[in-house]
């Protein structure tokens, strides 16, 4: 059926002649169907037919592996400290009870004690311990370490997590999967998810444990999930469309990305990725904190989302995710697009005529395009704007240098939408040198205090320091019916909960 629906419908499109149109440092959804319903019992999973696929030659460490294909598998393999849901609502997984010090700068978690990994093993403090090491020492996971001074066992069975600022909502930033303390570099660990990895014939699969320690609501219930062997972006797509594979992964800001044509379901997960501008300070004419903050105005960011990236982007006049709670809707009205103030800021500030340099990483096609784009804004309010396309490694060089006037950035922000690495003159990301210490200071006011991110947003918008533009997403396409009451979070394709609130898990201070 599935087969005979994609070719009738690649017929149709046809015969209507229609057709479908990271910097340095890289720190680290939604469904757009079924919103409202819940997961399904895990009971009568035997009937579930779902293939799935990935790359064999890529690995299946969480701290090692990058690629998005086979990091879809790992919400069934491994478990976490925390899950965090595509609303940035954060529940305890792995992490039985836990404790923060009233400064706010050490927690101490305790972990779940009948907690099993798929040998049969018990989770321990050690593996824990072991895991949030491997992930802060990798390129993936880095960024979420930013603040955190230590992880080391606690001396009464549980894991201590010291920390160099404090830090209100830590847990948001450890839905890092836990593997085996013994198996942290190996590229096949095992986890205490519901599914294990057998390797024990020609064809991989997937195996539903029978000895699953907890009995969590989850909308994907097979007893065994067939795995094909994947190749490229196309090839994944005509599995989907003319084959048998139950969910795929794709990422519509991507030069291989390859279109969909075919009755599907469709959701996005945000991926954290975070497209904005920002200047040098040096420049003659964007060392004017005015010049700076009214470059917002200029881009019409919906535009951008929607020629540019299929709608998978959100619009973001804040840098925070418009999905997240740290998102003031009313603080964002105010620096929305609008040319016209613009270039009312241009011609007053006798800019209109003036040559900028506008430095992008050619590398990236998408990121050109949108410059290209952004470009003519520019253009269009007086400045002359003169490109600067050049490979990633004269690109980092440039940034460096300050051989520029703006530039094109992208880079993934943690869920806690930690703005440190911007804030300081040091930090890894404050290329342009715009340091401003009362900002800075705001920021980590914002990390010890979420009421915070209003003020912090404003200082940042107002003394032009970043020009948020977008927030990506992947896309998740899933056999119509198979699994419609999935609910896909970011990094967490098959996200699950096992109903527990962080109030509940918290063990109060004494007074």
């Amino acid at each position: 059926m599935k087969r005979a629906l994609a070719i009738l419908l690649m017929l149709a499109c046809l015969m209507a002649g229609c057709t479908q149109n990271y910097d340095a440092y890289v720190p680290t959804g939604d469904g757009l169907t079924n919103d409202d319903a819940g997961p399904s019992s895990p009971s009568g999973g035997d009937d579930q037919a779902l293939t799935l696929t990935y790359y064999p030659d890529i690995t299946l460490n969480p701290y090692l592996c990058t690629d998005f294909t086979n990091r879809v598998l790992f919400g069934l393999l491994f478990q976490r400290l925390f899950v965090v849901s595509r609303d940035y609502r954060v529940e305890p997984m792995l992490c039985k009870s836990y404790q923060v010090s009233k400064d706010k700068k050490t927690y101490t978690f305790y972990i779940e004690d009948t907690a099993t990994f798929s040998d049969g093993t018990l989770l321990t403090a050690e593996d824990v311990v072991a895991s949030l090491n491997a992930a802060k020492a990798s390129n993936y996971y880095s960024g979420r370490f930013l603040q955190i001074k230590s992880v080391a066992l606690s001396g009464d069975g549980g894991v201590k997590i010291s920390l160099k600022t404090p830090c209100e909502n830590l847990p948001i930033l450890l839905d890092i999967p836990i593997v085996k303390a013994s198996e942290v570099n190996e590229n096949r660990p095992l986890g205490t998810g519901p599914y294990y990895l057998d390797n024990s014939s020609v064809n991989p699969c997937l195996r539903r444990r029978t000895d699953w320690w907890c009995s969590a609501q989850m909308v994907v219930t097979a007893s065994t999930i067939a795995l094909v062997k994947a190749e490229s972006t196309t090839q994944i797509r005509d599995n989907f469309q003319f084959s048998d594979l139950g969910l795929v992964c794709a990422d519509p800001g991507s030069d291989r990305y390859a279109d969909y044509r075919c009755d599907y379901e469709l959701w996005d997960i945000e991926n954290g990725i975070f497209l904005y501008l920002a200047c040098n300070e040096k420049s003659s004419t964007f060392s004017d904190p005015e010049v700076r903050a009214a470059l917002t105005y200029a881009i019409d960011r919906d535009y951008l989302v929607s020629a540019y990236y299929r709608g998978f982007a959100r619009s973001a006049t804040l840098p925070a995710s418009p999905q997240a709670p740290y998102y003031s809707t009313t603080l964002a009205k105010k620096y929305a697009y609008d040319g016209t103030t613009f270039q009312q800021v241009i011609s007053d500030k006798g800019l209109k005529g003036k040559t900028i340099t506008f430095l992008v990483n050619s590398d990236d096609s998408l990121r050109v395009r949108v410059a290209r784009e952004i470009k003519k804004a520019l253009e269009s309010a007086g400045l002359v704007v003169k490109m600067k396309e050049v490979s990633t490694t004269l690109y980092k060089e440039t940034l460096l240098y300050k051989t520029y006037d703006i530039y094109l950035g992208q880079t993934a922000l943690s869920a806690n939408m930690d703005l440190s690495a911007f804030l300081y003159s040091s930090g890894k990301l404050s290329y342009g040198s715009i340091d401003d210490a009362a900002t800075y200071a705001v920021g980590l006011r914002a990390l010890e205090n979420e009421g915070n991110y209003y003020t912090l947003h404003q200082m940042v918008m107002e003394q032009g320091i970043l020009c948020p533009i977008l927030f990506r997403s992947y896309a998740v396409f899933a056999t119509r019916g198979l699994l419609s009451n999935l609910t896909p979070a970011r990094d967490n394709v098959f996200y699950y909960s096992l109903g527990r609130s962080m109030e509940e898990a918290l063990i109060p201070n004494e007074t």
